[in-house]
């Protein structure tokens, strides 16, 4: 509805916040709204446009409050449109994890912010539709399927405008939205965290262009269980006499005609004796390793090859390029290693060399190892070294879970 019923009040200070902000009040049919500003020429700028607006007769929207001068331009701008931007912004440099993320937490709560309407495509249409074809960047020019189609003109057509994010039930349609799954269970709270942050990212961006005079999840206080503090759990860490049984048994892992699982056993072994992560052995080169005759050598680690997916990639590859996770582009870690460490990596040089670009770790290939594949060569080989009753705790169940022994002894 519309109305020419309009009041404009003058600015007031809310100092209830942590920052005082300013306020911009006014009614529309009687209906109050207000919007803060952090500085109080971006509210003046704000009140004169509703102002001017109200003496050139301009009806005002009762829903947003906004007359339609301001609701064109900026303010007609739809979530979806404001997700593509910042997923366009953001694209370059974000990690292929990264981008995961984003398109998740995006692709979970555009569909949520939407008219009212018939003819609403399924849910996991949707979602296959935002994160397969309409989010990421270079997969925007794919061939489309006929329902993915339908569901990217539907959610076009019925995706709100940004400036109804104002309301606070818009605000907490989001957060129901980032706190269920598609089948309406709750998500994990490390889930519903990531989420929470992207979108709360994507509102403070949708600020800086203008878009919003201030960013609606900050209005919003829900507590969503307790921040779990990152803890090595004590039942997963082996003693030196199980590293070594695992590493042995890794061996026996595919049959010695295929070593699929003897050309793991230093890649594990880098988990351990290094405590390197996954992604950072896979991408480990030779030129990094020092590796002497007798005692102790040296790794400078610099690069990264975390397992993210194609789709997230520059490359097209399953794995990542990346630099060290929490350092600075370039910055090198130097890691000694121990004796053993420096036996095993001679010992696979030796053996299987190297592949085309250095990398000490391949697959029989070349490839860089799936995760998969050193996941199930590891799952074989703790049913060869552990006792019956160990094999069905959480003892070294993962791989990564060598690298918590290796800092934890």
């Amino acid at each position: 509805m519309k109305s020419y019923k309009v009041v404009v009040w003058k600015l007031s200070i809310n100092r209830s916040a942590k920052k005082p902000t300013h306020l911009v009040r006014w009614s529309v049919d009687g209906e109050p709204f207000h919007e803060s500003f952090k500085t109080k020429p971006l509210a003046d700028r704000f009140r004169a446009k509703l102002l001017r607006a109200a003496d050139k007769g301009e009806p005002f929207d009762t829903v947003t409050g906004l007359p339609d001068s301001l609701r064109g331009g900026k303010a007609a701008l739809s979530f979806l449109d404001l997700a593509v931007k910042y997923v366009d912004a953001r694209w370059a440099e974000a990690s292929a994890k990264q981008r995961d993320s984003m398109t998740d937490a995006l692709a979970t709560v555009v569909p949520a912010l939407v008219k009212p309407g018939r003819g609403r495509p399924a849910p996991e249409v949707l979602r296959r539709a935002l994160r397969s074809y309409v989010l990421p960047v270079p997969r925007r020019e794919r061939e489309r399927p006929e329902e993915i189609v339908t569901a990217v003109r539907w959610i076009e057509k019925a995706s709100l405008p940004v400036a109804e994010l104002l309301e606070v039930a818009r605000a907490h349609e989001v957060i129901d939205a980032l706190s269920r799954r598609l089948d309406g269970k709750p998500t994990a709270t490390q889930t519903y965290r990531r989420r929470r942050a992207v979108v709360f990212n994507v509102l403070e961006y949708a600020v800086e262009l203008e878009y919003l005079g201030s960013n609606p999840l900050a209005r919003v206080r829900r507590k969503r269980g307790k921040r779990a503090v990152q803890k090595v759990d004590r039942r997963v860490v082996v003693n030196p006499w199980q590293a070594r049984e695992l590493l042995t048994a890794v061996t026996y892992v595919g049959g010695y005609d295929r070593a699929s699982g003897r050309r793991l056993r230093a890649f594990f072994g880098c988990l351990y004796y290094a405590a390197m992560r996954p992604g950072e052995a896979l991408g480990l080169r030779r030129s990094d390793c020092t590796l002497p005759a007798s005692g102790w050598g040296r790794i400078e680690l610099a690069a990264t090859r975390p397992t993210a997916g194609k789709a997230w990639t520059d490359s097209g590859e399953a794995h990542d390029r990346r630099g060290l996770k929490q350092r600075a582009n370039g910055e090198v870690r130097i890691v000694p290693i121990p004796p053993p460490l420096v036996r095993l990596l001679r010992e696979h040089v030796k053996e299987f060399g190297m592949a085309k670009d250095g990398r000490l770790f391949s697959s029989e290939r070349g490839n860089v190892v799936a995760a998969s594949s050193y996941s199930r060569v590891w799952k074989r080989a703790r049913e060869l070294a552990l006792v019956p009753h160990q094999v069905s705790s959480v003892l070294a169940f993962r791989p990564y879970d060598l690298r918590h022994a290796g800092v934890s002894q």
